[in-house]
């Protein structure tokens, strides 16, 4: 009977960088079976950038992906053992995986009917979404998805990666999320980010009238070495999306939209517009009036 490998046992202790333990134990498990990273995707069937990814801890190992790695590497079960651990997230569970995609994709289109995208959302606008969607949630948890959700938007820092494409709806422009001065510096915010060539933004207006977005925000990712990838978002749940057939189909819906917005430079205009509005305009009250 073979000796059973030292490293079938190991337990791995969330305190201590899991992630990184996790895709260390992968890298020692591949070269003890004697496999390249392109060796073993092909196993897998993925791409080695892939296998490169879980191995440096920049991707989380799906519970699928787990299963395939104890039996093609005989690794006692530890995979599927430590994934809990490996997998742990500030995000919840259903979008976490999107977070790790965006940090990794050559380009974004991203679709939003009802609010600006939350790569783009200034930490005023964020804590208004935040807690109008869960009122009595605890400060230290507001706190914490704050800062998770702002962290994301370092994907910003590189001058040219990821290429990030918007279309919101101006219905998201019109309604003051957080106040008038919240959205006014979040339109202002948007703007600067389109000044500097960072983004390209636009504004379906109302006059579009019926649109192929109507069913919910979408989000579109393209990478170097995978194949596109869409995400469905929902409350409380999301769909990530890789069948090639639906992806396309939604790529068209997108276009589609694209074709139907404002141009950039006019969204622009419009917005900066808006901006004006909220800044120097009368406060709104409810039922259409007006304050003094």
């Amino acid at each position: 009977m073979a000796e059973r490998k030292p490293s079938s046992a190991k337990k791995l202790d969330p305190a201590q960088s899991p992630r990184a333990m996790y895709g260390a134990e992968l890298r020692y498990q591949r070269e003890r079976a004697g496999l390249s990273q392109a060796a073993l995707g092909e196993k897998l069937f993925v791409g080695h950038s892939l296998i490169a990814k879980m191995e440096s801890g920049e991707r989380r190992v799906q519970p699928d992906m787990a299963e395939q790695l104890d039996r093609v590497l005989d690794a006692g079960g530890f995979f599927v053992r430590n994934m809990a651990a490996a997998r742990a997230t500030p995000y919840p569970e259903h979008f976490a995986d999107v977070v790790e995609l965006e940090a990794d994709t050559t380009g974004i289109r991203q679709w939003e009917p009802l609010l600006v995208p939350g790569l783009l959302q200034t930490e005023a606008y964020a804590m208004a979404v935040i807690r109008a969607y869960d009122p009595v949630l605890a400060h230290e948890l507001v706190q914490e998805r704050l800062a998770a959700r702002l962290v994301r938007a370092r994907i910003f820092d590189s001058a040219t990666r990821p290429l990030y494409w918007a279309i919101v709806d101006e219905a998201a422009i019109r309604c003051p999320v957080g106040g008038q001065a919240v959205m006014a510096a979040q339109l202002r915010h948007v703007a600067a980010m389109i000044h500097r060539n960072r983004i390209i933004f636009q504004v379906l207006p109302f006059s579009a009238g019926a649109h192929p977005g109507m069913d919910g925000p979408l989000k579109l990712m393209a990478f170097e070495d995978d194949a596109p990838m869409a995400y469905l978002p929902g409350a409380e749940t999301g769909m990530l999306v890789d069948d090639p057939a639906t992806v396309k189909r939604l790529s068209l819906a997108y276009d589609l939209l694209g074709a139907a917005a404002l141009p950039p430079e006019a969204s622009l205009t419009f917005i900066e517009a808006v901006a004006e509005e909220y800044e120097h305009g009368p406060e709104v009250q409810a039922g259409g009036g007006h304050m003094a």
